[in-house]
C-alpha cells in the first residue's frame, strides 16, 4: 500500500501569528510532524500543502516534498479541511491511501503513526482517525435556555460519578487516514465504517491557542529531559 502523508501548512494562522514555522522547543512547529512522518515505515512519501513560499522553504529544509503551491482560494480562513486534500490528491493521484497530518499535533510520534496504519492494513480499513478521551464528559455539559435555566445537553441521565458515564472519544486532529478511492468518494474522513484510534491526552495537543503552545512546549521539554 502506497502512502501519502499530507501535511497542510497555511501561511495565515490567526491565532498565533505564523505558528507553522515557530520554533516549538527548538525547531519550527511544522519540523515536529515531518520529522515523524518520515521516520514511518509504512510511509511512501511526505509531502506538505503551502500557499506560503517560506512554509514551502522551511519545510522542505526539513526534508519534506514540496510538488506543488497550494492555490491562494484553497488557503482562506473559511475554506473547508477537505478542499487541499482533495487538491493534492487530483496531483498525486499514484497512492492507495492518504494520511493527513496536521503540523498543529506534534506530540504524535512515528509509532503512532506506525499503529494507525498497521491497524488500517489489519483490518483493511477504510478510513481512520484519531481520538482521545474529552476533558469533560458531555454528560456534564448545559445550555442555557431564555430564562438562564440548565438544559441537559445529550439526555444522557445526570450521572454524580465520572465512572458512571459512559465512555465517549473526541477527534484529536493528530492522524486522519483513508484509502484515496473511498476519500474521493465520501469527500470526508467520517463515515459509519469509520475506525478510531485512541491515543492518550498527553499525545493530543492541537494547538489553537498560546495556552496549548505552552502545554506542548512543556511536555516536549519533559521528554528530552527524559532522554538524557
Amino acid at each position: 500500500m502506497k502512502v501519502l502523508a499530507l501535511i497542510p501548512a497555511r501561511g495565515g494562522s490567526k491565532g498565533i501569528p505564523r505558528k507553522n514555522i515557530r520554533l516549538l522547543a527548538g525547531k519550527p512547529l511544522i519540523a515536529w510532524t515531518i520529522e515523524a512522518a518520515l521516520a514511518s515505515a509504512h510511509v511512501s512519501s511526505v509531502v506538505v500543502s503551502t500557499e506560503d513560499d517560506e512554509i514551502a522553504d522551511i519545510s522542505r529544509q526539513w526534508g519534506a516534498q514540496i510538488p506543488f503551491i497550494r492555490p491562494a482560494e484553497l488557503a482562506q480562513d473559511d475554506t473547508p479541511g477537505m478542499a487541499p486534500v482533495l487538491h493534492a490528491l487530483d496531483h498525486l493521484t499514484q497512492f492507495d491511501a492518504i494520511l493527513l497530518l496536521q503540523p498543529t499535533s506534534p506530540l504524535r510520534t512515528t509509532a503512532d503513526i506506525d499503529a494507525c496504519l498497521l491497524l488500517a492494513q489489519t483490518r483493511q480499513a477504510n478510513a481512520i482517525v484519531s481520538v482521545c478521551e474529552p476533558e469533560s464528559h458531555p454528560g456534564w455539559m448545559y445550555t442555557l435556555d431564555d430564562n438562564h435555566c440548565l438544559k441537559n445537553l445529550t439526555g444522557v441521565p445526570l450521572c454524580t460519578r465520572r465512572q458512571d458515564l459512559p465512555r465517549v472519544y473526541a477527534l484529536n486532529g493528530a492522524l486522519y487516514f483513508a484509502r484515496t478511492d473511498w476519500l474521493r468518494q465520501h469527500r470526508s474522513f467520517i463515515s459509519e465504517d469509520t475506525m478510531g484510534f485512541l491515543m492518550p491526552k498527553e499525545k493530543s495537543i492541537d494547538i489553537d491557542t498560546l495556552f496549548d503552545w505552552k502545554m506542548a512546549e512543556l511536555l516536549l521539554a519533559e521528554q528530552a529531559t527524559a532522554r538524557i
